[in-house]
């Protein structure tokens, strides 16, 4: 067990033991906030979904691959043809009877020979090799589940050979690690399963689906899943119990700039509908970063996660407009958009209205019954949806938005509406200026705002402090990110998350952007955390995120706390969790200079002599990268007063969890 999953466990078992105590009374002087201040924005960019949080090891398991997504790509992209001991043979894409019309692509297979001498020994079959994302990473004794579409387009069943390998070289046979055989036997599409449980650990195997008869045989939907995932809910365990040790309160999904289609055009716009049934009837979607979506990880999967982590589910539906990015829009002076046509916007309206049922409504309903179909007869009790992505505030935007947002309203007021404040989020651009005029006059309950800035923006920004106290419209801080990824980054995040809570009363949300990136396929820098096959890399931004997950509270206290000789780089909050009865200290110092807080908390009655301290501190250039990990938290239990100081070293945050 690592230092991180201690440190969560460690605050998890407080947190559970308090949960059955009495809700107590604030004391006075403090100020009611949001306690769903920290979430957490899932957008497949960098190749977070497949080959990421999607335990899928197959990749194109589909054959639907193809140039449109990335020059050279096709339906062989990440497969090759073996024919081992000489067999003979050839493939062929094909696209005339499929599994079904959204995965229309599928491998014919016609094997002209297979090598049958009696004293050949070796390997045999003619067939396919799948490598994987970089590799299959498996592990000895584990049991990984694999399944294929077959259909015998030749009279006759076919003996099929499934073998997980590690290559041995050019001219050698590979080091087999587990296989298992069936017998093709259908004439129309079946799907085959077995499980393979390899022999010995391997980063780098690959596998291999071999037919042992002559004939034709059509090949679709090659799957390879540990059977050992998240919840046994087909995510990979230590991606998303990074995540859960993050304590977010709510999830965003599927986007970003994936919800309208980036810079493609409405035909490749994403549809929740085409994402919810059995994986071999989903549309897979170029993705806008510019590669593939099998949607293996799909709205369904997105509802069972946060149900699993007890977030709040806050997907985003696109609005009848384009991303201002098409047709090469990001680089013009002025941004491209597309709209969809008035007479055609009740589509849209009826995408975000079929959702809601199928999120909330009961199995009797239409899109319920989906849902309980797919293995979840109980509601998911959505509460939040967003409309629009970032989109430009154009006049087009306006009309539209207004459109669905009305009628949304009307259908399910009990819906909380998050709609969009365009890119760069701040006082003056026209986009903000625009998208906050339309949610006052319209009533919107949230505004999404995202802005990414140098460090030193949120080193000396305290843009909330401003906003008016009286707006009906609370901020949702979607996406956000100093623009590095050093300890002095992350201080600066943390300064900034620390002003957000003392204006915990206008701020609703906050999601830190983006949120993975798998090494070498990363679109965007920084992310909050890397990965490879075999482990998440947690990055410093990651750990203050962490700190201010696990101090999730509803009364905020401005005034507990004084640091000596304060600038500033320097900030604090003190944050009451009635609920649970706990109370957090949080302070950083963000300066090359050692500091002393002077904490007094008299006001909170029966705070317990012992606390839990975590601290993160370092070099201010210090990162954790894939060759180190130089920053970690530190956690200790300390003895404590109602009033004491508290020393800050140089580039430090610190947190004191008490309980009352």
């Amino acid at each position: 067990m690592n230092k991180r999953t201690i440190i969560g466990a460690a605050l998890l078992v407080a947190t559970m033991g308090l949960h059955a105590q009495k809700s107590m009374t604030p004391p006075a002087g403090g100020k009611p906030i949001s306690d769903e201040l920290i979430g957490i924005f899932f957008e497949d960019i960098s190749s977070s979904a497949d080959g990421g949080l999607y335990a899928e090891l197959v990749q194109n398991g589909s054959f639907e691959f193809n140039p449109t997504e990335r020059d050279g790509w096709g339906p062989g992209t990440a497969w090759r043809l073996v024919r081992p001991g000489h067999s003979l043979g050839h493939m062929e894409p094909l696209m005339q009877a499929p599994i079904h019309p959204n995965n229309p692509t599928y491998m014919r297979l016609h094997i002209e020979r297979v090598k049958e001498y009696y004293d050949y020994k070796g390997w045999k079959g003619f067939g396919l090799q799948n490598d994987g994302f970089d590799g299959f990473s498996v592990k000895a004794g584990a049991q990984y589940d694999f399944s294929v579409f077959l259909r015998n387009v030749t009279a006759g069943a076919k003996q099929v050979r499934v073998a997980l390998v590690e290559p041995q070289g050019w001219g050698k046979d590979p080091k087999l690690l587990a296989e298992a055989s069936f017998e093709a036997d259908g004439t129309a599409w079946k799907k085959y399963e077995a499980v393979l449980t390899p022999n010995a650990d391997c980063e780098r195997a690959v596998l291999q689906v071999l037919v042992l008869t002559t004939g034709i045989i059509d090949v679709d939907m090659v799957s390879l899943m540990p059977k050992d995932t998240f919840k046994g809910h087909g995510l990979r365990k230590d991606l998303a119990q990074a995540l859960a040790d993050l304590h977010p309160k709510f999830m965003r999904f599927p986007g970003g700039c994936v919800v309208h289609g980036g810079g493609d055009g409405f035909w490749n716009t994403y549809r929740w509908k085409t994402t919810v049934g059995p994986k071999e009837q989903r549309r897979s979607l170029k993705n806008t970063w510019g590669y593939h979506q099998s949607m293996g990880l799909g709205f369904f999967e997105y509802f069972q996660f946060c149900e699993d982590l007890g977030m709040e589910p806050l997907p985003i539906l696109p609005c009848g407009v384009s991303c201002q990015g098409t047709n090469g829009g990001w680089g013009m002076k002025d941004q491209a958009q597309d709209w969809v046509p008035m007479d055609q916007m009740d589509e849209w309206v009826s995408e975000a209205l079929d959702l809601i049922e199928w999120a909330n409504g009961d199995a009797t309903t239409k899109w319920g019954r989906v849902r309980a179909e797919a293995g979840h007869p109980k509601p998911f009790n959505l509460k939040y949806l967003g409309l629009g992505n970032e989109e430009r505030i154009s006049p087009e935007f306006i009309e539209r938005f207004k459109y669905i947002y009305e009628r949304v309203r009307a259908a399910h007021p009990e819906i909380v509406i998050v709609g969009t404040a365009g890119p760069g989020s701040h006082p003056g651009n026209n986009d903000f200026e625009t998208g906050w005029k339309l949610a006052e006059e319209i009533g919107l309950p949230i505004l999404d705002e995202h802005y990414y800035e140098p460090r030193d923006y949120f080193l000396t920004s305290r843009q909330y402090d401003n906003y008016p106290r009286n707006r009906k419209t609370k901020v949702y801080l979607g996406e956000y990110a100093a623009k590095d990824k050093k300890l002095i980054d992350a201080l600066a995040e943390g300064l900034y998350l620390l002003h957000v809570e003392r204006n915990g009363d206008v701020v609703a949300m906050t999601s830190y952007a983006p949120l993975f990136a798998r090494k070498n396929a990363t679109n965007w820098n920084p992310d909050l955390i890397y990965f490879d096959n075999e482990k998440p890399f947690l990055t410093c931004s990651y750990y203050v995120q962490q700190m201010f997950g696990q101090s999730a509270g509803n009364y905020y206290y401005g005034d507990c706390v004084t640091i000596d000789n304060a600038t500033n780089l320097q900030g604090q909050s003190v944050v009451l969790n009635t609920k649970t009865r706990q109370l957090f200290v949080k302070v950083c110092n963000a300066s090359a200079d050692a500091k002393q807080a002077n904490i007094n908390l008299s006001r909170f009655k029966g705070l317990k002599k012992m606390a839990t301290k975590t601290i993160l501190t370092g070099q201010p250039n210090d990162e954790n990268n894939f060759e180190q990990q130089p920053i970690q938290p530190r956690q200790e239990s300390i003895k404590v007063k109602n009033k004491m100081k508290l020393d800050l070293p140089p580039y430090s945050m610190v947190m004191l969890q008490y309980s009352l």
